[in-house]
């Protein structure tokens, strides 16, 4: 794992913050939920790569198939 990822992870954790924050004093709450929910799907198919990759190494190392 580069910790290129963890800083790209990092970045898009602040920006959905702040635009979160922005919305709420905006008064657009529905808007600043759905920004939250894009960032952490966003995150979270940055992240299934890697996890698939954890596996398959595991699979191989132990041979299971």
């Amino acid at each position: 794992m580069s910790v290129d990822l963890v800083f790209r992870i990092a970045a898009i954790g602040i920006l959905v913050a702040v635009l979160h924050q922005l919305l709420v004093k905006a008064g657009r709450d529905d808007m600043a939920t759905m920004t939250t929910i894009a960032g952490l799907v966003i995150v979270l198919l940055m992240v299934v790569d890697l996890v698939s990759n954890l596996f398959d190494s595991i699979k191989r190392i132990f041979g299971l198939y």
